[in-house]
């Protein structure tokens, strides 16, 4: 894998893109920024970090064995990859909040945006950004935001989670065709954040209500049940799950 590290750029997930040719079979490119002053996030949301501090980097990645309305089971991989290493530096209460954050605990510590490069109905590419709070101490109004040194009192090597990442992320997209698609999402439920207990929900125009997480579809829709034995699937833009 070619790791292409730069200082300060707008978007690792923009930058990246230029190293796609339009060839489906290429070696993977990462890039990792210092600094993002144009950083992206979930629903249009700007990913802010401190200098040197945390890890941004994007992946540019090859096709991966899926059709587009399987999309999710490769964001799914994704956040388990980071899960599986957060745990081997003893990070504490791992989650997953729908459909991508990476949570210990009530704190947000992590975020990561897929955009897929298509070819009729095919994934001709794949680009991963990752955002990670790694040395952060300080993150203003944003209540939900840790880091793991917060977390943990231990000051990381930046260097050694970006490899540690990577190398799981490889071996995981790389027998992602071969994992059975239940597995998988099976392995994500297990990690999600509030699941099977009440929670919070917002609609787009500002009303809640209550439900318990119970899964997720195929195709990452949330499953949540809304009175006994009722369930209801909402998409990213349909549902707000609340802290």
């Amino acid at each position: 894998m070619r790791i292409i590290k730069v200082d300060a750029i707008p978007s690792t997930n923009d930058f990246v893109k230029q190293y796609y040719t339009g060839n489906s079979s290429f070696e993977p490119v990462c890039v990792s920024a210092r600094f993002q002053t144009k950083g992206k996030g979930q629903r249009g949301a700007v990913w802010n970090v401190a200098e040197g501090k945390n890890l941004t980097f994007s992946l540019l990645y090859p096709k991966v064995e899926l059709t587009i309305n399987h999309r999710f089971l490769l964001s799914a991989v994704v956040s388990l990859s980071v899960v599986n290493i957060l745990r081997k530096f003893y990070i504490p209460k791992l989650s997953v909040k729908w459909p991508n954050d990476i949570m210990s605990g009530n704190f947000k510590v992590g975020g990561i945006l897929i955009e897929n490069i298509l070819k009729k109905s095919d994934i001709a590419a794949s680009i991963v950004g990752i955002g990670l709070n790694v040395n952060q101490d300080d993150f203003g109004d944003l209540k939900q935001a840790s880091s793991l040194k917060l977390l943990t009192g231990t000051h990381f090597n930046l260097d050694e989670i970006l490899k540690a990442i990577l190398d799981e992320l490889s071996a995981r997209l790389k027998a992602l065709s071969k994992e059975k698609e239940t597995f998988i999402l099976e392995e994500y439920a297990a990690l999600m954040f509030k699941k099977d207990v009440v929670a919070a929900f917002q609609y787009p125009n500002g009303e809640y209500f209550n439900g318990i997480i119970r899964g997720v579809t195929t195709n990452g829709l949330l499953n949540i049940e809304i009175e006994d034995a009722v369930f209801k699937t909402f998409d990213l833009k349909e549902v707000k799950l609340m802290y």
